[in-house]
């Protein structure tokens, strides 16, 4: 009895874990914690990421249709630069889930491999905002109706090259539901695949409203912040700095609710909102809101919003200051301007913190006689202190924007 004590004992001390059932004594080492773990490709069956370990993503990771990729809090992804069509980025493909809860406390990162941040911290200390299209992005497939040519139900996602057999987006399902996206920051992406085909932070085609997309940061992308394509998903606390095209991009007919975001522009961004209508016939129109919306332009003389396209938005609680000269609220296009003569765009409580001898029907331009509509809805600052609509911002305190104190 002394000597199989004594060999339990030893045992113990050496760590070593055994694992039980009821068919066997089979042992199972427990998992060393702090590896770099390499992904490449489809994932077809179900997973959970731990954030003990940095995951390495080596071209598309691709999460099947049927198949559940769980993230933990506190977990870090990296992206691999790669080329064009061998970019790396993170694909939920239709029919798949993404799980990815973190928390204030615990963000779930995604960055590049460039960037010298360790598991357990929040921010490496080599790279800024102004680090950009280092590797892909998120991109999210659903099965919500979308609005495209011809009126075909799905399309291929800008981003993916066309000969793959995933990256299909759209359906009738405007619930679908593709996961949960909590407490998220995607730095450092955005890399370009071809002419006019970039990668997006977080890129959601066709997502349906079954799906939740709360507290996301996009950190200098050198492509869109976030851009909808169709789709029915609401989403909430977003925050966009340095985005080397636009902060926040709809398209294809998005029908949901975008609801308290700030956007911070870099000195390369373009419009801060650009929102474009349907690109089908009037059968597939859809109108969205955007509300509590604050806009940062720092000085860049892009656009604060860019409506184009022929689009259905509504419009509210909309603040923006730190205009550079030139910078207005453009009604792009005779298809947009017959929107707004019609009702179907709409603004309720702007407030804007104005240059020098700009007034607010100036501000709006390309409205071709309309220009009421929008002044008789909006307000002219004296100080941005004086602020009574916009984004409530206490809620990016998690962010990596507030670390660094972008805003």
């Amino acid at each position: 009895m002394k000597k199989k004590l004594f060999f339990a004992l030893a045992i113990a001390s050496l760590g070593i874990t055994f694992s039980c059932s009821s068919d066997d004594d089979t042992v199972t080492p427990t998992p060393e914690p702090g590896k770099d773990i390499e992904k490449t490709g489809l994932l077809n069956a179900n997973e959970t990421w731990t954030a003990g370990n940095i995951y390495i993503l080596k071209g598309k990771v691709v999460v099947a249709e049927g198949t559940t990729l769980t993230i933990e809090p506190g977990t870090i992804i990296k992206g691999a630069q790669g080329t064009e069509a061998n970019a790396s980025a993170l694909v939920v493909d239709q029919g798949a889930k993404l799980i990815a809860n973190g928390t204030a406390d615990k963000p779930i990162i995604f960055t590049s491999v460039d960037d010298n941040i360790k598991a357990g911290e929040k921010a490496g200390t080599n790279l800024t905002e102004a680090n950009v299209g280092l590797w892909g992005g998120v991109i999210v497939l659903g099965k919500a109706p979308i609005s495209v040519a011809g009126d075909v139900k799905t399309a291929q996602i800008e981003g993916i090259p066309a000969n793959e057999s995933y990256g299909q987006y759209g359906g009738d399902d405007a619930a679908d539901n593709s996961g949960s996206l909590k407490y998220i920051s995607i730095r450092h992406g955005g890399i370009t695949i071809g002419q006019d085909n970039e990668i997006n932070g977080l890129t959601l085609g066709g997502v349906g409203s079954g799906t939740v997309i709360d507290n996301i940061e996009i950190v200098g992308n050198q492509d869109d912040g976030i851009e909808w394509f169709g789709g029915s998903v609401n989403a909430t606390n977003l925050l966009t700095w340095a985005s080397g095209d636009d902060g926040l991009d709809v398209d294809q007919a998005y029908s949901g609710t975008i609801k308290n975001a700030l956007v911070i522009k870099g000195k390369d961004s373009g419009s801060a909102l650009e929102l474009d209508g349907p690109e089908g016939s009037k059968a597939t129109e859809k109108s969205f809101t955007m509300e509590d919306i604050t806009i940062n332009n720092n000085n860049n003389t892009g656009l604060i919003a860019d409506l184009r396209d022929g689009v259905i938005v509504n419009l509210k609680n909309i603040l923006a200051y730190n205009l550079g000269a030139g910078s207005s609220l453009k009604i792009n296009g005779a298809d947009s301007q017959a929107e707004l003569k019609n009702g179907r765009i709409t603004f309720s409580n702007w407030e804007v913190l104005l240059p020098q001898g700009l007034t607010l029907d100036k501000f709006i331009t390309d409205a071709k006689g309309e220009e009421a509509k929008f002044v008789s809805n909006a307000k002219a600052l004296n100080a941005i202190a004086d602020a009574k609509v916009g984004a409530n911002v206490s809620v990016f305190d998690w962010t990596f924007a507030k670390s660094k104190k972008a805003f």
